[in-house]
């Protein structure tokens, strides 16, 4: 089970990677798609048939897109003011890893 889930994942992030070189638009609407998300609760469904599990994930998933919006909006905004791709995403993720800290204290 754990190689079907390997490869259908990794057949899902390339095909998106692939359109996403041919269509900015239609890249951008497949890697805005909660697809990890949709592919995790339903390899935990399968795998457990517990439905308040997966009602709690998915719960918690809603919440944690907040703070994840920092990435989506710090890198743009870096890469179109001239910061490099590599260092542009490492301070994005640095920046959503401290708004996950602050989420983590707000929530607490």
């Amino acid at each position: 089970m754990i190689l079907i889930k390997l490869i259908l994942s990794s057949l899902i992030i390339v095909g998106v990677t692939e359109v996403g070189k041919r269509s900015g638009k239609l890249g951008g609407l497949l890697l805005s798609l909660p697809l990890t998300s949709i592919l995790a609760l339903t390899w935990s469904w399968f795998e457990t048939r517990d439905v308040e599990k997966t009602a709690q994930m998915t719960t918690e998933t809603l919440w944690f897109i907040v703070p994840s919006l920092v990435l989506f909006l710090a890198l743009p905004l870096l890469i179109r003011r001239g910061v490099g791709f590599p260092l542009a995403m490492t301070l994005s993720v640095i920046a959503t890893l401290g708004s996950y800290a602050l989420f983590f204290k707000l929530r607490a």
